[in-house]
């Protein structure tokens, strides 16, 4: 409801919104936010990689480094020994770490940008902002959810 009359608003005054109708606008932010929760699922699983390497790695220092063990390698079973196994262990865990924190700097940079989307089309998340409208007199509230905003234009996004 709220967002097609917020269209029409932008395209009669010429708003902010540059051409992009209300359902491109909550389109492009929805795939924002998924590619952010992407990247986020993907850093934990990367974290839950780095604790089993560290898992495996605290027990093969205790072990015999002649001793042979086996290493899954591009779905093959590979038997190596411990010396060979060790360094391998170690330098994949770093790597991991490396890759870690560029996602956390891609995710940081998304939600910045996110964050800009919003302020930009004045989008509001379902349930965002409900408590601050309770002690708001009926005009104020209609204020803002649009009505008198100081864009004009709002998105309201479940």
């Amino acid at each position: 409801m709220a967002a097609n009359s917020s269209s029409s608003t932008a395209s009669k005054s010429g708003g902010k919104q540059s051409g992009l109708t209300a359902e491109q606008v909550v389109a492009t932010f929805q795939r924002m936010r998924q590619e952010q929760r992407t990247m986020a699922s993907k850093a934990a699983e990367l974290e839950m990689e780095i604790n089993e390497h560290s898992l495996v790695i605290d027990t093969l220092k205790d072990v015999d480094p002649s001793r042979k063990c086996f290493r899954l390698v591009g779905g093959v079973l590979v038997e190596r020994t411990v010396k060979e196994v060790l360094p391998a262990l170690e330098s994949n865990k770093e790597q991991i770490t490396k890759i870690i924190e560029t996602i956390n700097t891609q995710m940081q940079t998304k939600g910045r940008e996110l964050t800009e989307y919003r302020e930009k089309y004045n989008i509001r998340l379902v349930g965002e902002g409900e408590g601050d409208s309770q002690g708001q007199t009926p005009s104020s509230t209609r204020d803002s959810e649009g009505g008198g905003s100081k864009s004009g234009t709002g998105v309201l996004v479940s």
